[in-house]
């Protein structure tokens, strides 16, 4: 491990951490890619697809909590919906995670750019104009929003991400959430799925301890800049620059699965 692989994987986990706080999101979806493709390009050893769902997996834990740090206060975290959707993607996560070890590295690849390609769609599909409404008086559908993060904790389970880039769009079209607090509340959602993804990385030995402490490290730092960063921003320009570079992502994915 010299010095040019702790710059180019701390450079990694530092972009992703901090568009994760200002986003929302744990940062797998930009990593994810990341980590896939960018060492190769500095004459450095390709991780595998195994290896860096479960780097992801670790560092996303660190990234998230360090985000909800940093929107602890301000009223933007909904309680309900934390325990709500945190039980159900905890117990996805679980599952996904341990039974990512019986996948090829395609499958893994294939299974993170179809949850792409949902969030992308998501991102694109109009929403209710909530944002003005008052942060006490938001309420959501309880029994979707447990069946939804179940369902995105198994996948993003698989992948090694924590699921914020499919909760983020979740919680906007479809539970109709503001979306300061859903960037603040999908965070926190986000920790609870990364214990369990991380978990069962850690137990069936999909991760690269060096490579993860690094990113941890970065994430600490990146993520409540990043935060602070989102507080500030127009709501709508947080919304196209995770759309973006979600769509970004799913295409490049898919373009090497077919080609």
């Amino acid at each position: 491990m010299d010095l040019s692989f702790i710059i180019v994987i701390f450079a990694i986990g530092f972009i992703g951490s901090y568009l994760s706080g200002m986003l929302g999101v744990g940062g797998s979806i930009i990593k994810y890619p990341m980590l896939l493709y960018i060492p190769p390009l500095f004459g450095l050893v390709a991780f595998s697809a195994h290896e860096v769902s479960g780097i992801s997996a670790v560092q996303v834990l660190f990234a998230s909590i360090a985000g909800v740090w940093a929107y602890r206060k301000g009223g933007y975290l909904n309680r309900q919906l934390i325990i709500y959707m945190g039980g159900a993607i905890l117990i996805g996560s679980l599952i996904g995670s341990y039974g990512s070890s019986f996948l090829s590295e395609q499958a893994v690849n294939v299974v993170y750019g179809i949850l792409a390609v949902i969030a992308a769609v998501m991102m694109f599909v109009p929403k209710k104009q909530v944002d003005d409404m008052p942060l006490i008086e938001v309420t959501f559908n309880k029994p979707l929003a447990v069946i939804l993060a179940l369902i995105v904790g198994v996948g993003s389970g698989i992948v090694g991400a924590a699921g914020g880039f499919l909760l983020v769009p979740i919680m906007l079209t479809v539970l109709h959430i503001p979306t300061r607090m859903t960037i603040a509340t999908s965070l926190a959602v986000t920790f609870i799925s990364s214990v369990g993804g991380s978990v069962g990385k850690l137990v069936t030995g999909q991760v690269d301890y060096w490579p993860a402490l690094i990113m941890i490290v970065a994430s600490l730092i990146a993520a409540p800049l990043g935060a602070k960063a989102g507080k500030k921003m127009n709501t709508r320009i947080l919304q196209v620059i995770l759309a973006i570079m979600i769509a970004g992502t799913a295409i490049k994915i898919w373009f090497d699965i077919l080609l």
